[in-house]
């Protein structure tokens, strides 16, 4: 008798290996719960608005896409070159599904990290991850033709690294240096963040080579992108624009009598004195930077001569003056915008117009026609996208950008009335990260440190150098939960009893310890093992019985006599590190 095998499916996983992913999704069954949640919301995004939504800096994007010759003299054209690699598909929803799973991807590395490197327990960590996946604005950000959510990837991707690894090799420097690079080249802040990321590592004394790698694989595409501007505009920069956006931060304060401006010998700069008084201003610096109304000066010298270098020189050195001759007024302005990150409302600022490119709209938008660099903006859009679809509005061809599609759009206009993530909340988690950075004083902050700093700055900086804005506080949120998640994970689960491995010294370049590395004194977490109590007792698995150490006070040694035999107790093993 002859028989015959069953030939084998190829689109079955081997019993082994299925059993495997069970157990692997059972094990993180809540956090995938969530994400595949999360996921579905934004399916429904991309139903309900196609293909994709729109802010005014949107068309300066898709213009150094569509002609990436030249660089931008407004913003970094690192999210340029992102639409360009994904220009040959010649489709905005695309774009648009490629950054919402970027969102995704920003949970899970904030779950893998407090999960695999912390021991935080799935609950905790899936808690931690829950404002990126759920929040409203969050995943309305994600479907805007925007660099917003590629920057927020690549800084806690940085930060995901180094706060992983305990000893980095130069090679992984390097990597992380490259990361650091992309994030300068789509926001400038990016450039500060690789200063934060090299004090945090020398506070932890971390290899020269390590930092020098890092650095110079930083410095290389920057340098080269700041030659490759240089080549296109005459100066040695990244943009032509952050002179001028100072500008915008002092206009409102700005007082050429408290300056000392000298018209008859500084008459540049007497040309950007705004003649009304303070207190009679705008309550936004955008009027006197994009508005071209009455007072407004930005515009003086003439059609085209906006963001040049000199144009962004000399606003730079007018704000510097103001700055200068004015401290107490700088200092007021920037802490009011501070504080305006954590309302628990949503006031509508800094004006209504820009107010609502955040909201999901209730209308089709129709792509404006402004002048860009070689076309104009709706063009530029039609060019990277064909499919977009044209109407006739007013006797007019009209490029609609985004189209809105029942019942999915008024489901998400719905849901944005009601799940966001307040400001007070941010600075609840704010509050918790500052307080596991001071519990962890005699580490320098320990792991808290670099995630709270980053988030304290990313809220900061535009506070001090431009001006509030809501879309500015998201990249924040992930890195203020991972500092308040890494400050509260001891209170996150039981102990688990066990003996750690002995750690070399001067091994932790995080600063914090991981779970079979606890320091005397703590508790681990998770899966992981735990330490020697604080007494110098060893702990013990549930159940077994309680060693007996020698009496603090007495130098007699242990025997038989007890009750201690070879399979009731465990050896003690020395603990390092320092508390995180």
């Amino acid at each position: 008798m002859v028989t015959v095998a069953d030939r084998p499916r190829l689109d079955a996983l081997p019993p082994e290996r299925g059993a495997r992913l069970r157990a692997f999704l059972f094990r993180h069954r809540l956090f995938v719960a969530a994400l595949a949640l999360a996921f579905l919301l934004r399916v429904v995004t991309m139903l309900g608005y196609g293909p994709a939504l729109w802010f005014n800096d949107s068309y300066e994007y898709v213009s150094g896409a569509v002609n990436p010759s030249r660089p931008s003299a407004l913003r970094p054209n690192g999210y340029s070159f992102l639409l360009l690699l994904l220009r040959p598909l010649h489709s905005f929803a695309l774009v648009a599904f490629v950054q919402h799973l970027m969102g995704l991807g920003i949970a899970v590395l904030i779950y893998t990290l407090l999960r695999g490197r912390f021991g935080l327990p799935g609950w905790g960590a899936t808690l931690a991850a829950l404002p990126v996946l759920f929040d409203t604005y969050q995943i309305q950000l994600e479907h805007l033709i925007m660099s917003d959510v590629m920057f927020m990837l690549l800084v806690v991707g940085v930060i995901t690294l180094v706060l992983w690894h305990r000893r980095m090799s130069w090679r992984l420097g390097a990597v992380i240096g490259l990361m650091l690079a992309l994030t300068a080249l789509t926001r400038s802040i990016g450039l500060p963040i690789l200063a934060l990321v090299v004090v945090y590592l020398l506070v932890k004394r971390t290899a020269w080579k390590t930092i020098a790698a890092m650095i110079t694989a930083c410095a290389l595409p920057v340098v080269g992108y700041m030659a490759w501007f240089a080549s296109a505009h005459g100066n040695f920069a990244m943009t032509n624009s952050d002179g001028a956006i100072l500008y915008m931060r002092t206009s409102l304060f700005a007082d050429c009598t408290k300056m000392k401006v000298d018209p008859r010998e500084e008459l540049e700069l007497a040309l950007l004195c705004i003649s009304a008084p303070p207190s009679e201003r705008h309550f936004s610096g955008q009027k006197y930077l994009w508005w071209a109304q009455n007072g407004q000066r930005f515009h003086a010298f003439g059609v085209g001569s906006t963001f040049t270098p000199e144009m962004n020189k000399t606003a730079g050195t007018f704000a510097q003056r103001a700055i200068l001759s004015q401290p107490l007024d700088y200092l007021g302005i920037v802490a009011g915008d501070f504080f305006r990150a954590f309302h628990w409302g949503r006031p509508r600022f800094p004006d209504v117009q820009t107010y609502v490119q955040y909201e999901f709209p209730l209308t089709t938008k129709v792509l404006p026609a402004w002048s860009s660099y070689q076309g104009n903006t709706d063009t530029d859009a039609r060019k990277y996208d064909p499919g977009l679809r044209v109407a006739q509005l007013q006797g007019k061809q009209r490029v609609i950008g985004t189209d809105l599609h029942a019942p999915w759009a008024d489901f998400l206009q719905g849901y944005q009335r009601v799940v966001r993530l307040p400001g007070i909340v941010l600075g609840a988690l704010l509050l918790v990260g500052l307080a596991g950075v001071a519990a962890r004083w005699r580490a320098l902050g320990g792991a808290v440190l670099l995630p709270w700093l980053a988030a304290f700055g990313l809220i900061l900086a535009p506070a001090a150098t431009a001006e509030f804005d809501y879309r500015y506080l998201l990249p924040a949120v992930p890195l203020a939960c991972l500092a308040a998640a890494i400050s509260l994970r001891h209170g996150f689960s039981r102990p688990v009893a066990a003996v750690p491995a002995a750690v070399t010294p001067g091994d932790v370049t995080s600063g914090d310890v991981v779970p079979g590395d606890t320091p005397t004194g703590t508790t681990a977490i998770g899966p992981a093992a735990p330490p020697a109590v604080a007494d110098g007792s060893v702990a013990t698995a549930p159940g077994a019985p309680d060693p007996v150490t020698p009496d603090s006070t007495s130098s007699a040694p242990v025997t038989p006599s007890s009750g201690v035999t070879p399979s009731s107790g465990t050896a003690s093993a020395p603990t390092t590190g320092s508390a995180g």
